[in-house]
Formats: structure tokens, sequence, C-alpha cells
């Protein structure tokens, strides 16, 4: 397929060509990878600005969607894509072979650095989903921290880069410009940017922006980060979202309320659930809201069906039309597979095709794995939350597989199977303040298209 780039993304070529360090902020479904990969190919071929390209993305990205971008396209099909991925002699082996990118997933950056030593090859490096390095405490960071000052070109893409505030922002604009714009310091980084926010004794839990501190904080990575919002490049399809109110019978109900009221819950033959932080309680009172927990010992215990029949209900209102399920345990995983012998859970590559050929009625995905690169718009256009997700960026990366240009129908509709009365709706919550967030720091560096109009 001939690829003719539209405006925003030539706009972004460019724009990683001009610069040997960027971060390519942009929605879901935009290109990154074709722009990124198109970058790439002049780096290598045109300009010999490079010699070795390392792409470090989740699993599943890794594994198909680099690998098929560049068989897509017509400019792109000359590139050798190598997959660095499979038990450590497999990976050996696949680094031995000439190649122009190399795939990786993240969690094996740090066996790549120490495999390498001093004598790291990659003078390219993409970071696929960039807010997945946003912990400076990671093993991940650390070693790419490491290797920073020997990479010539890098790119970092994300469509979430700062999912839970502008703290996140440190370290991934850090493996960028190696602390430059925002300090060398997490540390540096807080005392100039914000004040301690709820905190018990010398322990801080979060960190408030000063007065003029996020302005501050754009203006200082606007020459390197670029926004792009979909609604303001693509037709996307309407999107319809749906909260289904589930109600708890009264055995669940007081299972429920007795572990919220005292961390503790007694249930049958002698079995208890107990929870020791106010985290673990939470994460208690979700998968009660879904129907079963987890005890000490790691045995599931029933606790209610009122979500597997409200998911059967939606399932059969689609009248055959194919559906995505995202679960949160794997005992909801067990349960639904139980209820729908027709569903299938996503496992590799060869799933995401027989979806999106239309061969799966119900696919069921954790949000964790199947949240990032995957093309899943071909298969079908109905999304359902089984159980919820704190993490904003989790859920926007989830939905934004079925969610994007190119989606089958007009209309793609997301539904909330929300527990009435209990964390679900408190998720439901939180993930819409997060958003607001972090559509002020995406507006920001939201990049001025006119001035480029005007040189074309």
């Amino acid at each position: 397929m001939k690829f003719i780039p539209h405006e925003y993304q030539q706009f972004c070529i460019d724009f990683l060509l001009d610069k040997p360090a960027a971060g390519l902020l942009l929605d879901m479904g935009l290109g990154k990878t074709v722009i990124t990969l198109t970058a790439a190919v002049k780096w290598l071929y045109d300009r010999f600005e490079i010699n070795r390209v390392l792409v470090v993305a989740p699993l599943r990205v890794a594994e198909d969607t680099w690998t098929k971008e560049s068989a897509k396209w017509d400019h792109l099909r000359g590139l050798r894509v190598v997959r660095v991925l499979g038990s450590e002699k497999q990976r050996e082996q696949a680094l031995s072979q000439e190649g122009d990118i190399y795939c990786i997933n993240r969690e094996n950056i740090p066996w790549l650095v120490k495999y390498y030593g001093t004598g790291w090859p990659f003078d390219g490096v993409v970071l696929d989903e960039l807010s997945s390095f946003k912990n400076p405490g990671a093993k991940r960071f650390k070693a790419l921290r490491k290797v920073r000052p020997l990479i010539g070109h890098i790119v970092g893409l994300t469509g979430t880069p700062s999912p839970n505030g502008l703290i996140d922002l440190w370290a991934q604009i850090y493996l960028l410009d190696q602390g430059e714009r925002l300090g060398r310091t997490l540390t540096e980084y807080r005392n100039r940017y914000f004040d301690p926010g709820r905190r018990n004794g010398y322990v801080v839990y979060d960190w408030v922006p000063k007065p003029g501190a996020e302005d501050e904080i754009y203006r200082k990575i606007s020459d390197i980060c670029v926004s792009m919002k979909a609604a303001d490049h693509l037709r996307l399809p309407e999107r319809v979202d749906v909260v289904r109110k589930v109600v708890l019978n009264e055995e669940a109900r007081k299972a429920y309320d007795e572990m919220e009221k005292e961390a503790v819950l007694e249930l049958r033959h002698g079995a208890v659930v107990d929870a020791v932080t106010a985290a673990a309680v939470s994460n208690k009172l979700l998968q009660i809201a879904n129907g079963a927990v987890y005890d000490g010992e790691g045995k599931v215990h029933h606790i209610h069906h009122a979500k597997l029949d409200a998911l059967e209900d939606v399932i059969e209102s689609a009248n055959g039309r194919p559906v995505l399920v995202f679960y949160s345990y794997q005992h909801d995983l067990e349960r639904i597979m139980r209820r729908l012998p027709q569903a299938k859970k996503l496992e590799g590559p060869a799933d995401i095709d027989a979806w999106n050929r239309g061969e799966i009625p119900v696919l069921l995905a954790h949000p964790a794995g199947a949240g990032y690169g995957l093309n899943l718009q071909e298969g079908g256009n109905h999304i359902v939350w089984f159980g919820l997700t704190w993490s904003l960026e989790w859920y926007q990366q989830a939905n934004a597989r079925i969610y994007r240009q190119g989606a089958k129908g007009e209309r793609v509709t997301i539904t909330h199977l929300v527990a009435e009365g209990t964390r679900d709706e408190d998720a439901m919550r939180v993930l819409s303040g997060k958003a607001t967030r972090q559509e002020a720091l995406l507006e920001a560096v939201k990049a001025v298209m006119e001035k480029y109009k005007g040189g074309i």
C-alpha cells in the first residue's frame, strides 16, 4: 500500500527528523508507528545518521504491531524487522541477525543493557509507550538511563503522558533530554515545581503543583514534545458510553459491607479474606463487586453472579455482533469463560487476526496486556468493561483498540458494568478526574499547525 501521509503525519515526520530527541504525545489511532518508521527509514538510508534502531514496546506490540506495519506500506517493505523475544537463547539468536529495526519488550531492557555492556549498538531508540517509563525507580528506567548517552536519536511515543498527574513527567522527559529541561533528579523537579500534598509525617502521598508550575513545565518541554488529538485530525466514529448498573443481592451486599467496614470477611467453610492496607481493601472490594474474591491462600470464593448475568444480557442484545470484554482478575476470566463457552481469551497475533476477520464472537482481554498498539477495530464496535481499572492509561489505551479511525461501523459503544454502591462508582469518578488533569498537558503542548501549513 502506498503511504500518502496526512498533513499532521508529515508534520510529525519532519518534527522527528529535525530533533535528536522528541516526544510524540499523540492520541491513539493517529499513526505513531508509521510516522516513526518513516522517519527511521530516512535516518537509516537517506541521511545515514544511525545504523540500528531499537523499539522498546509492550510484549504484544513488540511481537505484532511493528512487523505488520512495516509490511503494510510500500516504502517500508525493505526494512528488516527482528523480534528480540522469547527465551534468553532465542533473544540472543535474534540479536545475531542482520536487521534495521529490533523489537524487544520493555521487561527485557535490563537484560539487553547487561548483555551488551559498553558495546551498546543501538544509536536509535524508540520507546513505544513512553509513559511506561514514568517510574524512575524501575529497573527498565535505570537500565536505559545507563545507555542514554550512547543514543543519537530517541523518540518517545504515548497518548497518555501523565496518567496520574504531572509528577509522572520527569522520568519520561529525562530519557529524552537527560535532565536538561526538568532537572537531572526527581528531587530537583519536585522541589522546583511541587509542594507536598497529603502526608503522614515524613511520608508524602502526593505532590501538588506550585502556582504557575504547570505552565512553566509545559513551556519547558514544548520544544521537544508535540501533542495532537485524534478528534482534531481524523473522522472518528461516534462514541456512546453506557453505564449499566448492577444490583448486588442481599448476601453479596452483606459481604461487601463487611469487608468495607471491618477489612475482614468470614466466608463459609471457615475461609477468611482480610486486608491490611486501604489499597488492599479497595482491591478486595473491586473483586467482590465483580463477583468473586481471593482469600489469603489464593483460593477463589464466589460471591454473586450479577455481573455475569449483566454481561450475558449485553452480549445477547448485541445480536451476534462481536464484543470485546475487558476483565480485571484471573477469576473474572475463568468465570466468564465458564458462562460463555463461545468466548476466547486474547493470547497472541493469531487471535488478533481471527478477531479482525470476525471469527471470534467474544474476545476477552486484560487492559494491561491488550491496551497498547493493537489494532482491533476491524473485528467489532462494542466494548464491555466487566471490571473497572483505576488506571486512566490502561482505560484510554484499551478503549482505543476499537475507538479509532477505521472502526467497523459508524458507532462504537463502550459499556461499563458498575455494581451499585461499590468501588466501581468511585473508579468511574476517579477516571474522569484524571482525564481532566491530563487534558491540560495535551492542550499545552499541542502542535500549532498554522505556521507549518503556510510553509507547504
